[in-house]
């Protein structure tokens, strides 16, 4: 990852009990002890309702951090080492008597303080205003939240105004974890380090793009948030549009946060908005019925736990998406995502038009399109589909396609691919902003979400059904069909 620092800081963890710091935060922290990147005296002091004493919240993450990592990694000494950091205190949100805690905590303490808010978003405001009135933070203080920053524009804007009348925009770090995966920031390296693809990317020479999150678990007992949320805010408006913006990005001047998240912008203010006559045509929304998921039998989304029997809630969404520059004139982006789909895969296909004139067998020439293919999870790598002549003396000019193939885990084999939350964490702590999301950015990705949203309000749109374990309704194919193309895996 990096080398050792001594990058010392106070980390305040807002929510320390919740599902998010158990399953990702904590274990992140520990793999960042031991690949020796905490300085000796970095602190980290848990924060959450629950009445227990520090002894039992270390036990408690001794368990939760067991419970996430290979055995390898579990070492007695780096556990021993990383939970002695930890404190605990039994904590109120909205109780200022809490916070004057907090600065008894911070006087034995140094460095950098944080404030990572693991809460919901609705709370932001009110832990910032705390912190200000207490006196626990001042213009060095890093504030970690988390996305979504609310369900719509106008609720995304009262928070972040929340969080302005307290830290500034280069003290505020919003976390989209997707942007701390090793592959996602080799899109940078790929694009602009490669001049074999630089100069190849563009209409010129690009037909389409598809984006795929597919995720194989339903709800996970999370139906209540889920139904508010949708997967259209849940992922499009946060993982996926971000993913289109660092492929369709242009060439940022330097490597600096600003600089990379101007042309972001750039690209969320060039999507084409969806008009009420593109709907049918652009968009598909899905929601999956009762199927099959790993050989076994899964519930409807209308029959999870907890279910509202009329929720027209949406698990799927694909849409076609259009970039108005010069850039992407006339190449279709097609994005993706939804529960319960036949397995866990996020991946990003660059289509390559085939080349002008074509001389070999012409029943081969649907192959003749070269693919970028850009894994993110489950195996971290990037392959590019080439053709080369088929091997043997009865073959002739025969084509065949194969792989010129990276993949992380084989050709890094000697080193572990961080999790996305050990890099990002990493990052807030050097100071550095450009894995993170800035304000305009948010706001820009919640303008163009919200403007498609307003043409489903109708109560009586459905969503289209599709069963548990297939990808998602019929509706989605014909919507790539009907232009001439295909998703990959119909290929």
């Amino acid at each position: 990852m990096a080398d050792k620092s001594e990058n010392r800081c106070d980390l305040m963890m807002f929510g320390a009990l919740g599902d998010l710091a158990q399953r990702k935060l904590f274990p992140a922290l520990y793999q960042l002890d031991r690949v020796g990147l905490l300085a000796p005296q970095t602190r980290v002091l848990a924060l959450a309702r629950r009445p227990l004493t520090t002894e039992d919240v270390r036990q408690l993450l001794k368990e939760s951090i067991s419970g996430q990592l290979r055995p390898e990694e579990l070492e007695a000494e780096t556990m021993e080492r990383f939970l002695s950091r930890v404190g605990y205190i039994c904590f109120d949100f909205d109780d200022g008597t809490s916070y004057e805690r907090l600065n008894e905590w911070r006087k034995d303490g140094g460095g950098a303080l944080i404030a990572y808010m693991a809460t919901p978003p609705s709370i932001y405001g009110m832990i910032a205003r705390n912190l200000r009135d207490h006196g626990c933070c001042d213009e060095h203080t890093r504030a970690v939240v988390e996305k979504p920053i609310g369900h719509d524009l106008a609720s995304s804007r009262l928070i972040n105004d929340q969080l302005a009348e307290v830290f500034n925009e280069n003290q505020l770090f919003r976390i989209d974890h997707y942007l701390g995966k090793e592959t996602v920031q080799n899109l940078i390296a790929l694009r602009f380090a490669n001049n074999l693809f630089a100069t190849q990317w563009n209409q010129n020479h690009i037909s389409y793009v598809e984006i795929t999150v597919a995720e194989s678990v339903g709800i996970e007992g999370r139906w209540g948030y889920f139904d508010e949320a949708g997967q259209m805010r849940d992922m499009i408006q946060n993982h996926l549009l971000q993913l289109l913006c660092l492929i369709a990005m242009d060439p940022p001047s330097d490597l600096s946060a600003d600089s990379i998240r101007d042309e972001k912008v750039k690209v969320l203010k060039a999507l084409r908005p969806m008009t009420a006559d593109m709907i049918e045509t652009h968009l598909v929304r899905g929601q999956y019925t009762a199927g099959t998921s790993d050989g076994h039998p899964v519930p409807g989304y209308l029959e999870e736990e907890d279910a509202a029997r009329g929720s027209t809630t949406e698990t799927f969404v694909a849409l076609k998406a259009e970039i108005a520059n010069w850039r992407w004139a006339g190449v279709p982006f097609y994005i993706r995502t939804g529960k319960r789909m036949p397995e866990k895969m996020s991946q990003i296909i660059i289509h390559f038009k085939p080349a002008p004139h074509y001389i070999f067998d012409p029943d081969q020439k649907h192959l003749a399109n070269n693919k970028l293919i850009i894994r993110l999870q489950p195996d971290e790598g990037m392959e590019l589909q080439i053709l080369t002549k088929d091997q043997g003396l009865d073959k002739g000019m025969r084509l065949r396609q194969g792989p010129l193939e990276l993949t992380f885990s084989e050709t890094f084999s000697a080193k572990r691919i961080p999790d996305a939350y050990e890099r990002l964490l990493w990052e807030v702590m050097r100071g550095n902003q450009y894995l993170f999301v800035r304000r305009d950015e948010v706001e820009s990705a919640w303008r163009w979400v919200d403007q498609v949203m307003s043409h489903w309000q109708d109560p009586m749109a459905h969503p289209k059904r599709y069963a548990a374990g297939t990808w998602g309704p019929v509706a989605s194919i014909a919507m790539i069909t009907r232009d001439g193309r295909s998703w990959y895996e119909d290929a």
